[in-house]
């Protein structure tokens, strides 16, 4: 693997100059939508055109998970541990019951916007008062590839908010050509969300837009944080003090949220998405193609 390139001083905190980058386990044709499982000390991963998903854990190595999974891409955590994945295939939000009377059963979250089909449901997170926010980019209708080809219900490819509590799924930004990863800063003032249209088109973005949360659930002020070259930045995840740590063709690039690029980190495969976790919250998973890797950092960071 080529050094870890940092270019910013800042960077050196990681520290990453030291770090290797590991093979943990490949055999997949896609990989993305990795999230890390605390109570198992294990990580699950999509991929997505064989449709199943993968487990690791240092005991235990490579698994699969599930097989026959509807071509689910991104995933995490509720509060409770339940597991959300977005579904190309059922073009909605699915949750996996990991504990109590429910264990192990799945439930249909969210498939309509005013009664017309989601286009297919890409990226997830969830904010701390228990909203989904979700992408809805037409990937997975497109080809039989990475779902079921249709034609798109909507009218856009939106950023929604799902509310649980209250069942009710908003629009929270349409200003995006096609929204891919998203990300809360820490304080959840900020909302991350990736723009790869130039996936479908010569003349598309690959670039990272910043949003303010008015109000815990207005999206104003969008503004490009980032432009992502080579390649898209399919995925990201924001660390504790605000790092944004994105995918790109040849790998991580790292982002101080004053928008500098502080480090590179080369991958050998095409970067899918990435997660935080480890024991000690300090290890950088990374989906690539058809691996998975992992980078241990020198300090807590989810």
């Amino acid at each position: 693997m080529a050094a870890i390139q940092i270019f910013d001083e800042r960077a050196r905190d990681l520290p990453l100059a030291g770090a290797r980058l590991e093979r943990l386990a490949n055999g997949a044709v896609w990989s993305e939508g990795p999230v890390w499982l605390p109570d198992e000390g294990a990580l699950l991963w999509s991929d997505i055109p064989n449709d199943r998903i993968l487990r690791w854990s240092p005991a235990d190595g490579m698994s699969v998970w599930r097989t026959g999974v509807e071509f689910t891409n991104g995933h995490t955590l509720e509060a409770d541990g339940s597991l959300l994945h977005c579904s190309h295939g059922h073009r909605a939000i699915v949750r996996t019951r990991r504990s109590g009377a429910r264990q192990g059963e799945d439930e249909l979250v969210v498939s309509h916007y005013q009664g017309r089909r989601l286009n297919s449901p890409n990226d997830i997170v969830v904010k701390r008062d228990g909203t989904l926010w979700f992408t809805d980019p037409p990937y997975g209708i497109l080809s039989d590839r990475e779902g079921h080809q249709a034609d798109p219900e909507l009218r856009h490819n939106y950023v929604f908010r799902y509310d649980p509590a209250a069942g009710t799924l908003e629009i929270a930004s349409d200003f995006i050509d096609e929204p891919n990863g998203l990300a809360f800063s820490p304080d959840e003032s900020l909302l991350y969300v990736s723009d790869t249209s130039a996936a479908l088109r010569d003349d598309g973005h690959h670039h990272i837009v910043a949003f303010d949360v008015v109000a815990g659930r207005v999206l104003a002020n969008p503004r490009i944080f980032a432009v992502i070259e080579p390649g898209l930045p399919d995925g990201f995840r924001v660390d504790r003090r605000g790092w944004l740590f994105t995918s790109s063709a040849s790998g991580v690039q790292v982002f101080h949220p004053d928008g500098t690029r502080l480090a590179f980190i080369p991958v050998p495969e095409k970067v899918g998405n990435l997660t935080f976790g480890g024991a000690g919250g300090n290890e950088l998973f990374i989906a690539a193609s058809t691996s998975l890797y992992r980078l241990r950092l020198g300090q807590r960071v989810a």
